[in-house]
C-alpha cells in the first residue's frame, strides 16, 4: 500500500468511505496537501473536517488558539467564516459541548474522529 508521510493514502473517512479533500483553498491538513490525515506527529489529531463559522472562531480564541490571525512561519493563512479546515479532534468535541461546534464534511472527515465523538453524534452536525 502506498504510503505518504507514514500513513496510508488511502485513509478511510467515519463513514467507511476513502476520505475525501477536505480543503485545497486554504490548503489544510496536518500535512497541508488537502486531507484531515494524521500520524504519530501530528500531537493535535487534525482530522475533523470542518466548515468554519463565527461561533467557532470565536470560541477557539477564547481558549487561546487564534485561527483568524495568519501565521506564515507555520503555513497557516487564517481562517473566515465560511472556510474548510481540519480541526483538532478535541477542539471540535469541546466546541460541542459549548454549544459551537461547526458542521463536519463526513467525507472528509477521518474515522480516527469515531475514537472521540459517535457517528450519530457526527451525524447531527454535518454540513449539508
Amino acid at each position: 500500500m502506498s504510503k505518504l508521510n507514514g500513513q496510508s493514502i488511502l485513509a478511510k473517512n467515519v463513514l467507511g468511505g476513502l476520505l475525501e479533500s477536505c480543503c485545497t483553498d486554504p490548503m489544510t491538513g496536518f500535512f497541508r496537501d488537502g486531507f484531515c490525515r494524521t500520524n504519530e506527529s501530528d500531537r493535535g489529531t487534525h482530522v475533523a473536517c470542518a466548515m468554519v463559522t463565527e461561533g467557532f472562531l470565536n470560541y477557539t480564541l477564547t481558549r487561546g488558539n487564534d485561527l483568524v490571525t495568519p501565521a506564515p512561519q507555520y503555513n497557516f493563512p487564517g481562517l473566515k467564516v465560511g472556510d474548510k479546515w481540519c480541526l483538532c479532534a478535541l477542539r471540535w468535541k469541546e466546541a460541542l459541548e459549548a454549544g459551537v461546534a461547526p458542521p463536519v464534511i463526513l467525507e472528509a472527515t477521518h474515522e480516527k474522529m469515531l475514537e472521540y465523538v459517535d457517528l450519530e453524534t457526527l451525524k447531527k452536525h454535518a454540513f449539508k
